[in-house]
Formats: C-alpha cells, sequence, structure tokens
C-alpha cells in the first residue's frame, strides 16, 4: 500500500472574515486584485466567494514588514479653482 502524506486542510474565510483582517473598502480590495497586489478570491458555489487565510495571512505579514511611504498631496499649482495665494490668476497657465 502507498503511503499518501495528508496535509491539513486549508482554511478559507468568507468577506465578513476579511473585512475584519483587512480594514480595506471591497472596492479597494477588489481592485487591489485585478492588479495583481492582493490575493486572489474564489467560488465555492455561485454565491460563495472565499480567500486562502494562509495566503492574506502571508500578504498582511509582507505589508507589515515594509516601510510604510506617506502619500504624495495634490499638486496645488495645477488647481485651476483657487489658485495660490499671491499668485497672479491671469498667468495661470491653461
Amino acid at each position: 500500500m502507498h503511503a499518501r502524506a495528508i496535509s491539513s486542510p486549508r482554511k478559507s474565510i468568507r468577506r465578513r472574515q476579511l473585512r475584519e483582517m483587512v480594514p480595506l473598502a471591497d472596492s479597494t480590495i477588489y481592485e487591489m486584485e485585478q492588479r495583481g497586489e492582493f490575493p486572489r478570491r474564489f467560488c465555492l458555489s455561485p454565491r460563495c466567494v472565499v480567500w486562502d487565510q494562509a495566503e492574506v495571512e502571508a500578504w498582511l505579514e509582507e505589508r507589515r514588514s515594509k516601510p510604510s511611504m506617506p502619500a504624495r498631496g495634490p499638486d496645488v499649482r495645477q488647481r485651476r479653482a483657487r489658485p495660490i495665494k499671491g499668485q497672479d490668476p491671469a498667468r495661470t497657465t491653461a
């Protein structure tokens, strides 16, 4: 008889559990999945979508290990509605 290596079953998590683990909006998670920046969901049935818990936890650990970079602010020089103080509105480029 052949001995089979029995692996432990992989645990999957549903959307509610994912929201508790990852504080991002559903639309943000979907966009990140499309870009390949977040673990992909898979369907258990036509109405049940889940994620692999080990993949999500690995993604979280990877994000924690990277230094966070602050988001860049908008370039206020390109504003048209409220020009920068001290700037001549007639000289703004169109």
